[in-house]
C-alpha cells in the first residue's frame, strides 16, 4: 500500500502529532515513562472500586506531571517511588481479567483461571508475528509492529481474520520476554510500538506489564477497532501516545450486522473524545462498498464536529472481500472509482485538511 497525502499543507499531520514526534526526537517521555515516576499506594487485598478510585487521583496527578515535565521538568531527578500509577493499572487490570470487561461485550469470564472470553484470549499472550511494518501511515513508519491473536468484534469481511479467529499458529510470550522484542524493534530503528491484532485490547494486562520492563523512550500506538469499554479507555490514560484508531460504522445498524456490535456508535465516538483527551489521534476509516450515505458520510461529519477539521484521517479505500463477506450481498465487491470519489468530496464538505489516502 502506497500512502498518499492529500493535505493542502504537510505540516498539518506533524501539527496533530506534536508531541508523537517530540518522543520520536527523544526530547519529550512516552507517557508509560512518565505513569512510572507517578506515585500511588494500594495493596494487592484492595476491592476494585477502591482501585478505580485510586486510580482516578493518579490520573491526575500524571496529566500534572507530564505537562511539567512536558514544559522542562527534569525527568531523571524525580525519584521512582515504590508503587507507581503504571504499577496500580497492572492491579487493576489483573482484578478485570477475573470478570473481564475489557471490551464492550464484558463476556465476565474468569481469564485468570484459563476461560476463554468472547474474543478467544485466555490467560496468557499470543502473539501471531512481530516486525518492522513500512505500509502503516508515513507518520509512523518504520513501525515496530506486534500482532496479537483474537479480537473484540466479528467483521464479516476481516481482512486478518486468520488472526483475529485463531486459525493460524502463535507463538506465547511473557511480559518480560515481549519487553525484551520491544526494545530490540526500538534498535533496529522502529519509531514506535504498534499494538495490534486481530485487536489490542484483550491483552491490556499483558501490554502495561510488558511495558513496566522497557527503559527505552518510544511511543506507544493503541491501534485498535476502537470497541472497547470505558474501564479500558480510562486505563489507557497515561499509556497509549498515539491512538490509531478504527471508526467504520454509522450510527444505524451496520456495525451490529456486518460485526456483531451493538453500540458501536456510542461507544465509538465516546472512545474517540477520550483519545483526543489523553493522547494524540489518528482515525481510519474504511470506506465500505454500500455504505457512504449511512456510514462514511456520518463519520466525517461528526469527526470534523466533535475532533476538529485537523484531525488526522485515514480515508481507506484498501476494502476487499475477505472472510464471511460473501454472506452480505454489498460487500462482494471492492470501491468504485465513484465511491472513492464521493468519499473524498465529503470529507472535504466538512472541511477535513488533515487526510491520508
Amino acid at each position: 500500500m502506497v500512502w498518499r497525502t492529500i493535505s493542502s499543507d504537510k505540516e498539518l499531520a506533524k501539527g496533530s502529532l506534536a508531541r508523537y514526534f517530540a518522543i520520536v526526537k527523544n526530547t519529550k517521555k512516552a507517557k508509560f515513562s512518565i505513569a512510572k515516576k507517578v506515585s500511588a499506594k494500594f495493596t494487592d487485598t484492595e476491592p476494585l472500586e477502591t482501585l478505580w478510585q485510586q486510580h482516578v487521583k493518579c490520573t491526575e496527578a500524571y496529566c500534572r506531571l507530564e505537562y511539567q515535565i512536558d514544559n522542562g521538568k527534569d525527568y531523571v531527578s524525580i525519584p521512582f517511588p515504590k508503587q507507581s500509577y503504571l504499577d496500580l493499572k497492572k492491579q487493576v487490570t489483573n482484578k478485570i481479567l477475573k470478570s473481564c470487561c475489557l471490551c464492550t461485550h464484558r463476556c465476565g469470564v474468569n481469564r485468570l483461571a484459563h476461560q476463554l472470553g468472547y474474543c478467544g484470549c485466555g490467560n496468557k499472550v499470543a502473539v501471531s508475528s512481530i516486525f518492522i511494518h513500512t505500509g502503516e501511515e508515513p507518520e509512523l513508519v518504520p513501525s515496530g509492529t506486534i500482532f496479537t491473536m483474537g479480537c473484540t468484534i466479528q467483521c464479516k469481511h476481516c481482512q486478518n481474520w486468520t488472526i483475529s479467529q485463531w486459525k493460524e499458529s502463535n507463538i506465547q510470550f511473557t511480559p518480560k520476554e515481549m519487553a525484551m522484542e520491544v526494545e530490540a524493534l526500538h534498535l533496529n530503528g522502529c519509531r514506535n510500538i504498534n499494538l495490534v491484532g486481530g485487536e489490542p485490547t484483550p491483552w491490556l494486562k499483558h501490554w502495561i506489564e510488558t511495558f513496566s520492563y522497557v527503559g527505552a523512550n518510544l511511543p506507544v500506538v493503541w491501534n485498535s477497532n476502537s470497541y472497547y469499554s470505558q474501564e479500558t479507555a480510562q486505563l489507557l490514560a497515561g499509556f497509549a501516545d498515539v491512538y490509531l484508531l478504527d471508526f467504520k460504522y454509522g450510527p444505524g445498524d451496520c456495525a451490529k450486522r456486518l460485526s456483531d456490535a451493538p453500540g458501536y456508535w456510542a461507544v465509538n465516538t465516546r472512545n474517540h473524545l477520550l483519545a483526543k483527551r489523553y493522547g494524540e489521534l489518528i482515525v481510519r476509516v474504511l470506506v465500505l462498498p454500500g455504505h457512504l450515505e449511512c456510514c462514511t458520510q456520518p463519520i466525517l461529519q461528526w469527526i470534523a464536529q466533535n475532533l476538529g477539521v485537523q484531525t488526522r484521517v485515514n480515508l481507506m479505500f484498501q476494502y476487499r472481500p475477505e472472510w464471511r463477506a460473501y454472506e452480505i450481498p454489498e460487500l462482494l465487491r471492492r470501491l468504485t472509482k465513484e465511491e472513492m470519489d464521493r468519499a473524498l468530496g465529503y470529507a472535504h464538505e466538512v472541511g477535513l485538511c488533515n487526510l491520508v489516502t
